[in-house]
């Protein structure tokens, strides 16, 4: 697409007129400005898209099969292990990689960091996606997604925290459809659409901050039912909500440096000179929210140990393992965040952010996987999970390039405001 971008007049859309003063179609928007044929050549011209085609082929049937005769086809979950890769990576791990929407939103619109704009509405398609996709994930879990409203309307269970979960996510998913849908109705020039959703922007705002923190830490409210299964170092009774919530700041922050830095990479011709000449400015400005946000966590994780009194469990083999978490996943990138803000080294930042991004899911994967009944024996997902969660997050990525490709989210819309 880059290359046809460079021989093209009109590629990138911008805007809802052509060259020569007629408007473009949704269905030329769609294709991008290309011919069908051109579509289809630029397709297949992208090697990406030959090994995600390979892993869907496999991947969707084994979803199929999962529907058609049960979880224990795919999985090896059990009353021991009952999460899984599905609810490990695929819940706790990106719903904390997805709170950049309401940290972002925040940052903008309450506080008026108005020089964060270029990425806000990147951080507000992240957070959307990535809580869509932990859905998703979620109910292959589950099944039966018809029966997704029954324990929210039906069977209530409102002093239950996955009751509270369940509602919060819902409403919060709502509230970042309502965030990006000032970038749809641009692209299909709706400007009255886009000035209601303008007007309500600080009650969406508000709502998302009330949501997204209450959720955050209801996650890890929920190893709470769990309290002598899940290892100690990894369980805070008293403080694993705030664990929870400390993360999801620093995970959401890095997993927009992240994201743009792939973006600046490789969909250039997609950004604008806008996003392009400040996003080195904010890389170095979120990094220095990420520091702040990491050493916080890291001081109420011991906080949590000394509480417990667990200090002995450090001298065991979990507890080097424990240490050796801490030490790549958090440490590590302090220190580099610190040196790159400190020094403005925006690329210093983005290796820290690439990394502090693994730790989380890490730590997720830890403390709902790996530690969980680590008294007995360890759990081993089946291949078929791993393909399965590789696939669902296949079609998370498509879909995210799909909306970056087209909508006004690297770039700004020509035309009436």
């Amino acid at each position: 697409m880059k290359k046809m971008a460079q021989t093209s007049q009109e590629i990138p859309i911008v805007d809802h007129n052509r060259n020569d003063g007629t408007l473009w179609l949704i269905k030329e928007k769609i294709l991008l400005g290309l011919s069908p044929e051109e579509y289809k050549t630029m397709l297949k011209r992208n090697p990406v898209n030959w090994f995600l085609f390979v892993l869907l082929g496999v991947g969707i049937p084994l979803i199929i099969i999962r529907y058609l005769f049960g979880l224990d086809t795919v999985t090896h979950s059990s009353n021991d292990y009952p999460w899984g890769l599905f609810l490990g990576f695929g819940l706790f791990g990106m719903v904390p990689l997805s709170a950049s929407g309401f940290l972002l939103g925040t940052t903008v619109e309450i506080f008026g960091r108005k020089d964060f704009v270029p990425i806000e509405r990147l951080a507000l398609l992240n957070g959307l996606l990535g809580y869509f996709f932990a859905v998703v994930y979620l109910e292959v879990d589950l099944g039966m997604p018809w029966r997704l409203p029954y324990p929210m309307f039906v069977s209530l269970g409102p002093a239950a925290v996955l009751f509270l979960v369940a509602w919060h996510v819902a409403t919060y998913l709502s509230v970042q459809i309502a965030e990006i849908l000032p970038a749809y109705f641009e692209w299909i020039g709706w400007l009255k659409g886009k000035r209601f959703i303008k007007s309500i922007t600080i009650g969406l705002t508000i709502a998302g901050i009330i949501l997204s923190t209450l959720h955050q830490g209801a996650l890890g409210a929920l190893f709470t039912y769990a309290p002598t299964k899940v290892h100690p170092l990894w369980l805070s009774t008293n403080f694993i909500w705030i664990h929870f919530f400390c993360s999801a700041i620093f995970a959401g922050l890095s997993m927009v440096i992240v994201v743009s830095t792939l973006c600046k990479r490789f969909m250039t011709w997609r950004c604008d000179e806008r996003f392009l000449n400040n996003i080195d400015d904010l890389t170095v400005k979120l990094g220095k929210g990420c520091s702040y946000a990491i050493i916080t966590y890291l001081v109420i994780k011991v906080v949590g140990i000394a509480h417990d009194n667990e200090w002995a469990y450090l001298l065991t083999g979990w507890g080097n393992y424990f240490m050796l978490e801490i030490a790549v996943g958090v440490i590590l990138p302090f220190f580099l965040f610190t040196i790159g803000v400190k020094n403005y080294l925006p690329n210093l930042v983005r290796l820290a952010a690439f990394i502090s991004v693994l730790g989380i899911i890490w730590n997720r994967l830890n403390t709902a996987l790996i530690g969980f009944n680590w008294q007995l024996y360890q759990e081993v997902p089946r291949w078929q999970e791993v393909w399965v969660t590789c696939t669902i997050f296949a079609i998370y990525f498509m879909v995210y390039r799909f909306i970056l490709y087209r909508l006004p989210i690297l770039y700004e819309w020509k035309g009436d405001k």
